[in-house]
């Protein structure tokens, strides 16, 4: 099989129909017959994020030349742009499916960290937008700024498979209570692990909450701990996910999402995070020296 985004279109579909979004057993939607179905509309979806393409209106310009020969029948923009707002349950299906079919699913390690998601830079967007459920002002300590937009938590697989993910209000939920509830909703893991995380993850109240369904944070020693329990830090796990975070925000371009509603935010998250699910399941399929490479993918 070859290691190219044609390959993995394929293949995608092929899984996608098959065991996870099958036309059979979706009922009948109201109105016009569409043009492209869930497992299309993922695979399309998916392509146009490893592609680079941003804007969905440039994309639908370079889709016809680009994956035109897989996919014949592609809708207008705007038919596109309201159908893939949509698909956001679609999307994330697709992703839990993926990383539950990688190997590294039955690894016994899981990374866990927070970033924030800018969503405007100026105050007549603040008052504008219609992001004001999710979105709000917090501070991001790695960088000693402000910002006004929703707090991501990640957890993923040592390779960079995501596992599980969550959007939060900053100031509603913070890291500690975020991290929390993903835990609780989304099992990380097929049982319990070890979850390297970061020193804003520390505090009596997340440990035994972790602990009480079986994880154990493993994390760096705080210099106000007076007697530290814990023992010596693995620092290059945690620059992993920092990469998985930088693909995300870069490469398949989430820091330059766009959205403009809550669910335009939610749909944009899952169509990267199936994309970087899809092209790791794919690179173990083809047996791929870098699982999270994406240079085969993105022209």
């Amino acid at each position: 099989m070859k290691t190219n985004l044609d390959a993995l279109l394929t293949a995608l579909y092929v899984h996608l129909d098959d065991h996870v979004l099958p036309s059979a057993d979706r009922p009948r939607r109201r109105g016009p017959q569409r043009v492209l179905n869930d497992a299309e509309l993922v695979c399309v979806a998916v392509a146009q994020v490893l592609l680079g393409c941003d804007s969905e209106r440039r994309w639908l310009r370079t889709a016809p030349g680009r994956v035109g020969h897989l996919f014949p029948r592609l809708p207008g923009q705007s038919e596109y742009n309201r159908h893939l707002r949509d698909a956001a349950p679609a999307l994330f299906a697709a992703a839990m499916w993926l990383v539950r079919r990688v190997p590294s699913w039955q690894d016994r390690l899981r990374l866990m960290d927070g970033t924030p998601l800018r969503c405007g830079a100026s105050r007549t967007t603040v008052n504008r937008s219609a992001l004001g459920e999710i979105a709000g002002y917090g501070m991001d300590k790695s960088h000693h700024a402000f910002y006004w937009g929703a707090k991501l938590m990640l957890i993923t697989t040592a390779e960079g498979a995501v596992c599980a993910f969550s959007l939060a209000h900053p100031k509603e939920l913070d890291e500690r209570k975020q991290a929390v509830h993903l835990l609780h909703v989304r099992p990380p893991a097929p049982g319990p692990c070890p979850i390297v995380c970061d020193k804003g993850s520390a505090g009596a109240g997340v440990e035994k909450a972790a602990a009480d369904l079986g994880h154990v944070l493993i994390r760096p020693v705080r210099q106000d701990e007076p007697d530290p329990q814990v023992a010596v830090f693995p620092a290059w796990l945690r620059q992993r996910i920092e990469a998985v975070i930088w693909t995300l925000k870069n490469q398949l371009g989430l820091e330059r999402h766009a959205a403009r509603t809550t669910e335009g935010l939610w749909t944009r998250l899952c169509q990267r995070i199936c994309a970087l699910n899809a092209a790791i399941w794919h690179n173990w399929l083809t047996d791929a020296p870098v699982k999270r490479s994406l240079i085969a993918y993105d022209h």
